[in-house]
């Protein structure tokens, strides 16, 4: 017998009548009854650590099939938490994924699509809400240390979007005079930026060598300042992007090349997040996830990452450019040495991490739902059953729903009709490749390899009319339809 219906059951045999109905009643009103300091509490809001990858490959890390070398700290965290191998980022290319990871919608609903370069005039609208503003009103910390990439203005930088605290560079790190198209480009020096401010040019790639290394100190010295405060820490990590760059401490290590190196950098550095927190006393109650942007840039050759088997990569809606390691940890509360396979997206982080620390949604619609049943392990089916597969501007190049894929015809990259580069060029990749329409069971097929539509007509006409149901909604520039649900970025006047 619990200790309040013994506790009742004594009392009440002490009194008669009139008395125990009063007792009853008053015990009802107050609930259960607890002795002093024993007070039952659900699990307090986690700290949220937030790791995203820059061209990240779905087969880049030990845990998820690397060869060659070794990701320790990160096969640790997958271990100690449960390992996603069917997490689709919202598209695949730099802003437009860093928009949907923040937001929670689809980036062509906001208005942001490609990789912001640096005569961008637009950037992600600060009437938008991020995971950021949302926590920060429940009393959280909040800061990022790594690559920003939706808007390098003043308006549109991080501590205008819901962060105290801002170090990293403000979109990706080939955007420099390094860059090998740079006689066409014309890109500026690259920034370092603290707060709103420029404090640092980096010039060459010794100046990037060391990026790792800085925004993980300051990762960690954020976490010791604040771990007495609820906090939010994005770390979104400018590597394997290239140019690639490694600390020397890391630099012919791995034994496995440059590309590696930087892989077994950036585990080192979760190590010392996860060191950090246990040292504080915070790894039990702190969400750590960690996943990528999209898959590997394979136009770089030795100087890309591995798709795992998937096919194609960055910059296309194949499984390789949208199917990304995802790891989450949270004792207690997601299992550890779990591997699931439910579908789930990045547009998903923000809904599900604000209901975990009791923040509100966006006021404005969004595309992600609260998946915290998939992340704990309690749903028989994920909640997130269908997904859109846009790319560049506005197209609609793919819809899916459950393990069905119905890619439609569209122009795209294709690395697979191309020739990679090598150490550090980009190969030869051509940019408006005819891919047909096509249907795959990616349950069995992942490498979408086999056209199943004569077979399977009937799925082929529910998922076409998913795709109608998209165009209505988010519209389609391959059949020239604008849609009726879309927003506007944030804009400022061309200063230069």
């Amino acid at each position: 017998m619990s200790t309040t219906r013994l506790l009742r059951s004594t009392l009440l045999k002490l009194l008669t009548g009139t008395a125990a109905l009063l007792l009853i009643v008053l015990l009802s009103a107050h609930g259960p009854f607890q002795p002093a300091g024993s007070v039952e509490r659900g699990p307090a809001r986690p700290n949220v650590v937030l790791i995203f990858m820059d061209d990240l490959g779905y087969g880049d890390l030990s845990c998820y099939g690397a060869l060659g070398y070794r990701t320790p700290n990160l096969d640790q965290l997958a271990a100690e938490g449960t390992r996603f191998t069917n997490f689709l980022v919202a598209q695949p290319v730099c802003s437009a994924s860093r928009t949907a990871l923040l937001t929670g919608c689809y980036p062509n609903r906001l208005g942001i699509s490609g990789a912001l370069n640096p005569t961008a005039v637009v950037g992600l609208n600060p009437e938008e809400e991020t995971i950021a503003e949302l926590l920060k009103e429940q009393g959280y910390r909040t800061a990022i240390f790594g690559k920003w990439h939706l808007g390098h203005r003043q308006p549109f930088l991080p501590l205008q979007q819901g962060f105290d605290e801002y170090l990293g560079i403000p979109y990706s790190n080939d955007m420099w005079p390094q860059h090998p198209n740079q006689a066409n480009l014309k890109f500026p020096p690259l920034p370092l930026i603290e707060g709103n401010q420029p404090v640092k040019t980096l010039t060459s790639l010794t100046d990037q060598d060391s990026l790792t290394t800085t925004l993980t100190e300051r990762a960690v010295s954020f976490i010791r300042r604040n771990r007495r405060n609820p906090f939010f820490l994005y770390l979104p990590f400018p590597m394997p992007h290239v140019p690639l760059a490694v600390s020397d401490k890391h630099r012919n290590r791995s034994g496995a090349g440059l590309y590696a190196d930087v892989i077994t950098e950036v585990d080192w550095a979760v190590g010392q997040v996860m060191a950090t927190l246990k040292q504080n006393g915070l790894e039990k109650n702190t969400l750590v996830i960690f996943t990528s942007d999209n898959g590997p840039w394979l136009s770089y050759g030795n100087h890309a990452g591995s798709s795992g088997g998937l096919r194609e990569g960055k910059q296309t809606t194949f499984e390789g450019g949208n199917r990304v390691p995802c790891l989450i940890r949270w004792p207690g509360e997601v299992p550890a040495g779990r591997v699931s396979n439910q579908l789930l997206s990045s547009l998903d982080v923000l809904p599900t991490v604000a209901r975990l620390c009791g923040a509100r949604l966006p006021r404005r619609p969004i595309d992600g739902l609260d998946v915290q049943a998939a992340w704990r392990g309690t749903a028989a089916e994920s909640p997130r059953q269908t997904f859109l597969y846009y790319f560049r501007e506005n197209n609609l190049e793919a819809v899916r729903k459950g393990d069905w894929k119905l890619v439609l015809t569209h122009p795209g990259v294709s690395y697979e009709a191309g020739k990679p580069g090598q150490d550090g060029k980009p190969g030869q990749t051509p940019g408006n490749h005819a891919f047909e329409g096509a249907l795959y069971d990616l349950r069995h097929d992942p490498g979408e390899r086999y056209d199943r539509q004569a077979m399977h007509p009937d799925i082929v006409s529910e998922l076409q009319q998913l795709a109608e149901q998209a165009r209505a909604d988010l519209g389609d520039n391959l059949q020239q339809r604008p849609g009726s649900n879309r927003r506007t970025p944030g804009t400022v006047a061309k200063a230069d």
